[in-house]
């Protein structure tokens, strides 16, 4: 449109670039070397301007001593020998996975997209928000004064409410408010449901949970009742394969707003006070568990956690993987969760793992010193070094520079490759082909899936996870909806499913119940 000018075209192709840096990541060097000597450039690793720090592996590495500058004579082998460590390579049978994955209901052909989205967010949980909403309202208004413009909330316009919000991760909207503008992003088809003002009041006046209990403490208390009902929804509604991912998913702003934003508006916008972590389907997609570390306040999962993140992402990847426990399946980390005590303490529960290590990002307690650091004799790509313990293999294999993995998943014996688009395969122990492969498919996938992240950005942190949180559940109920017979009928795509799931919620579309 003529509306959107050069400005819009400076926007659009930067959206454009940002997406084919996902797109084009391959099971090759894309995936493992083409950045430096280590992954740094690697979207998996490096989600956000706040993780990057933290998550990502760093080309840093390079500046660490090479083998030249420790002791690497006999006694040092033995050393490592002694605490278990050995290049004495067994073949170890992959844990057995013998679970049905996928959904756990069969969804009628007639279903609708509200029918795949109220799996995750029911009626009874909007009925609560009416509630509060309510509540709070009245409330407020018993401290600061009536509002004569303000009458209580149904569940119709509730769904509305959410409707509009949901509206600008499809439609692209910087501001839920350009619904109702004269601009480039108005939408008069949905304006007309609702006025401004109307939509104004129940956000002014929006809650999940309206007012703390004396027992409460946790800083989520405003929206843990609606998570543990949404982790409910999840749970109840499918079941994951055997290979999964815990990493933060991207949740940085579209480039198209970044790019038309001024310079003020950046400034103003508050940085995130929250991380959110999930474990993912890496077969589908499907994120099976959310878990939201607070950057701030006093407690155990505070400030004084934060300094210290081994514990943290430790901490983090328990809590992503306490209902997993006893199932056999195969987490793929990264390097600031890898760790060999986690690992362990993974393998009692029968949940086993592979990580991509890096020597300054990961917690390398119980590793052979030899393993972590870098040759002064340049390496060949394929080549590559593994010492076990145990079920336990720390791999060092080689591609533009060392890659650092530690498995129970995989058995060092067992061959791979990785396939170059110039030069055809790279030899490597099957465990980094695995890493390589679900890399991939999760760093494309997060490029789909951020199809569905609301661009409303509220200042109160409870909102903001709210938000990522209905965004996560919308992501879900498309992915159920294309492994049902519901897909065959239609065959929408993410964007039409988005769509109709607004038009549903906004009462535009017939989304009576199926089932």
């Amino acid at each position: 449109p003529a509306e959107g000018g050069e400005g819009e075209g400076k926007a659009l192709s930067l959206l454009e670039a940002a997406r084919s840096r996902y797109e084009s990541l391959q099971i090759s060097d894309d995936v493992f070397g083409e950045s430096g000597q280590d992954s740094s450039g690697n979207p998996f690793y490096s989600t956000s301007a706040d993780s990057r720090s933290s998550s990502a592996a760093s080309s840093e590495d390079e500046d660490e001593p090479t083998t030249s500058s420790i002791s690497s004579s006999s006694a040092a082998e033995d050393e490592e020998e002694r605490g278990g460590w050995t290049q004495t390579l067994r073949d170890t049978p992959p844990p057995r996975f013998e679970d049905t994955s996928g959904p756990t209901r069969k969804m009628p052909p007639s279903s609708s997209a509200m029918d795949f989205f109220q799996l995750f967010v029911p009626d009874n949980v909007l009925k609560n928000m009416v509630v509060q909403t309510n509540m709070y309202a009245k409330k407020y208004q018993e401290r600061f004064g009536s509002d004569g413009a303000w009458a209580e909330v149904t569940l119709t316009e509730m769904k509305a409410f959410l409707g509009y919000m949901i509206s600008t991760s499809i439609y692209h909207c910087e501001s839920v408010l350009s619904i109702w503008s004269s601009g480039f992003y108005s939408n008069k088809s949905i304006a007309l449901v609702m006025s401004q003002s109307r939509f104004e009041k129940i956000l002014k006046y929006f809650h999940v949970v309206a007012f703390r209990s004396s027992q409460t403490t946790h800083g989520l208390y405003k929206i843990q009742p609606f998570l543990d009902s949404l982790q409910y929804g999840f749970d109840s509604a499918f079941r994951p394969s055997q290979t999964q991912v815990l990493h933060e998913p991207l949740i940085d702003e579209d480039p198209v707003f970044i790019a038309t934003c001024t310079e003020r508006e950046l400034r103003k916008r508050k940085k995130r006070k929250f991380s959110l972590w999930v474990r993912q389907c890496s077969s589908t997609g499907f994120i099976s568990q959310i878990y939201v570390h607070l950057k701030e306040g006093g407690g155990a999962d505070g400030l004084d956690t934060l300094k210290n993140k081994p514990q943290l992402h430790s901490m983090v990847a328990k809590s992503l993987c306490r209902n997993a426990a006893g199932k056999n399946y195969i987490i793929f980390t990264g390097p600031s969760i890898t760790s060999l005590p986690l690992f362990e303490e993974f393998e009692k529960q029968e949940i086993y793992c592979c990580g991509l290590l890096s020597s300054r990002k990961s917690d390398c307690t119980g590793l052979p010193l030899s393993m972590l650091n870098n040759s002064d004799v340049p390496q060949a790509r394929g080549q590559y070094r593994i010492k076990m313990k145990g079920n336990m293999s720390l791999i060092c294999w080689y591609n533009k520079g060392p890659f650092r993995f530690l498995t129970n998943a995989y058995s060092p014996v067992q061959q791979g490759v990785i396939i170059k688009r110039k030069s055809g395969e790279i030899p490597c122990p099957l465990a980094v082909e695995a890493f390589a492969a679900h890399l991939s498919y999760i760093c494309k996938y997060d490029d789909k899936y951020s199809k569905y992240f609301i661009s409303h950005k509220p200042n109160k942190t409870w909102q903001q996870v709210f938000w990522f949180a209905i965004s996560i559940a919308i992501n879900n109920a498309y992915i159920v909806y294309k492994m049902s017979e519901a897909y065959h009928v239609k065959r929408y795509s993410r964007a039409q499913f988005g769509e109709r799931l607004i038009k549903e919620l906004l009462g535009l579309e017939d989304a009576s119940p199926s089932h």
